[in-house]
């Protein structure tokens, strides 16, 4: 492949990776609260951790899910958010979620000082292990149990982006990251889709729209089209209507904007998120950088 197409497709492939699974991941919690699934104290302790996760307190996530798991221990979809809690405040840690890492192609590709934290990796891969054990076990008595999907959903995202991003096996993740998707797909097949299950589908169709049309032949997802224009539709839908991921969802945005060159709605977005989410430091740190685009010398967003 030519070196000039090779670069920006090994960075559209890794963004991919980073943000499509995390959405997995977490809109799988979403689609399996609206059904029958984990119990009334089970939700409601995920969303407590939610609630954390959005303002980057790892420690308090890890708190409640710990106080969740010895209430409920055969619960396998509280590990499955712990794990979550490891690998995103290990990305936290590394820089990975600062917006410039999936603006600058340069940095999604050449981020060459990861250095793994042992003691985090080992305990992130055990509870990936404990959580499939138990989701397992669920279906082999009930094929069909939406806690038992969800779980196996975010653990194969959470791997699949461990691997692309923290140990830099981008394309050999592929595998993992396809049959995410079909655990993703099997859960909305469960229950008429809710707004937040757009989440995965929309942002899949604006990375794989914006992929090279050659290597669309090589990354197939089903109900995925390529399109752009539709995936940027159902994420602000999300954004707008969804009862869980409306945040998540604007944090989408705000990095699309940025990458399609509209600062000033990157601006916006981000500015609601800062109010909405004060202890966040990071937002609050890429909406002071962006505002500095935008205003050089002026006043900054808050």
């Amino acid at each position: 492949m030519n070196p000039r197409i090779q670069k920006p497709a090994k960075a559209l492939y890794c963004w991919l990776r980073q943000i499509a699974f995390f959405i997995v991941a977490l809109s799988a919690c979403a689609l399996a609260q609206t059904r029958q699934g984990p119990s009334i104290d089970t939700e409601a302790a995920l969303q407590a951790a939610y609630a954390r996760l959005y303002d980057f307190d790892f420690k308090g996530a890890h708190e409640i899910l710990d106080r969740e798991h010895q209430l409920d221990p055969q619960a396998p979809v509280v590990l499955a958010m712990k794990c979550a809690a490891y690998l995103f405040a290990e990305l936290d840690r590394l820089k990975i979620l600062e917006l410039d890492f999936f603006t600058d192609d340069d940095k999604v590709v050449d981020r060459r000082k990861l250095i793994p934290d042992p003691v985090i990796r080992q305990k992130f891969f055990d509870t990936v292990a404990e959580s499939d054990k138990l989701a397992n076990a669920r279906l082999a008595a009930k094929p069909d149990d939406p806690d038992a999907l969800l779980a196996l959903c975010m653990t194969t995202g959470l791997v699949t982006d461990y691997a692309a991003l923290v140990e830099k096996r981008r394309f050999g993740s592929f595998s993992l990251a396809k049959k995410s998707h079909v655990w993703a797909k099997k859960l909305l097949e469960l229950n008429p889709p809710v707004v937040d299950a757009y989440m995965t589908f929309g942002t899949a169709e604006y990375i794989v729209g914006s992929m090279p049309f050659f290597l669309r032949w090589f990354v197939h997802m089903d109900s995925v089209e390529g399109s752009k224009t539709k995936g940027i539709e159902e994420l602000t839908l999300v954004a707008q209507k969804g009862k869980y991921y409306g945040p998540f969802a604007r944090m989408l945005l705000a990095v699309i904007a940025l990458r399609e060159k509209r600062p000033e709605e990157a601006e916006r977005l981000l500015a609601g998120l800062a109010k909405d989410y004060p202890d966040n430091l990071l937002v609050r740190k890429e909406l002071a950088r962006v505002s500095r685009q935008i205003h050089p010398g002026g006043a900054v967003a808050k």
